[in-house]
């Protein structure tokens, strides 16, 4: 993959992490489509960075870089390290902070899994187990109840959200098999 020339030149053609200024390839920072200039050290080892902790100790200088998707680099990989003392140290901007949370909590983020351990997606269908009392509803929704293109609740890894007898309603996913 080549490097946009106007990031290289950013980047002054080194790694914006450590420095170094061999192997290097662009990443791309998600959810946001903002990239960086990476090295082959820092990629091998960025989403495991205990595997090679003492080269991130180049991240004291990048910490405090003016872009932002470095800046968002350097808090997922102190984060993943668990390098409390430099995370209180670094100053984002808020909506810099929240880009790299965001990141780091689609990794942490717990599956959401039916009655038999099968892990649950957004769009999948369910049949309820057992019959279950919609509070505030008026009704109960019957086992063997087809649940069609259910939806994940944020956050929340025990429950999704469904369409029954036109009402959508939350269910507790142990009382769900995938289909």
């Amino acid at each position: 993959m080549s490097i946009d020339k106007a990031l290289l030149s950013r980047a002054d053609n080194k790694c914006e992490l450590c420095g170094l200024e061999d192997g290097l390839s662009e990443y791309i920072v998600e959810p946001r489509e903002d990239s960086i200039v990476m090295c082959e050290t820092c990629l091998a080892s960025v989403d495991n960075p205990s595997d090679n902790s003492s080269h991130w100790f180049c991240l004291n200088d990048s910490m405090w870089s003016e872009v932002p998707a470095v800046q968002v680099m350097a808090y997922r990989v102190y984060s993943r390290l668990g390098n409390q003392e430099q995370l209180d140290m670094m100053y984002m901007e808020d909506d810099v902070k929240v880009w790299a949370e965001d990141g780091l909590k689609e990794e942490n983020a717990e599956p959401v899994r039916d009655a038999n351990g099968n892990i649950l997606k957004a769009g999948d269908s369910v049949t309820i187990i057992k019959d279950l009392v919609v509070k505030g509803a008026g009704f109960t929704a019957k086992q063997g109840t087809t649940v069609k293109n259910i939806k994940m609740v944020e956050g929340d890894p025990t429950h999704i959200q469904g369409k029954v007898n036109g009402s959508t309603i939350f269910i507790i996913s142990a009382f769900l098999k995938k289909l």
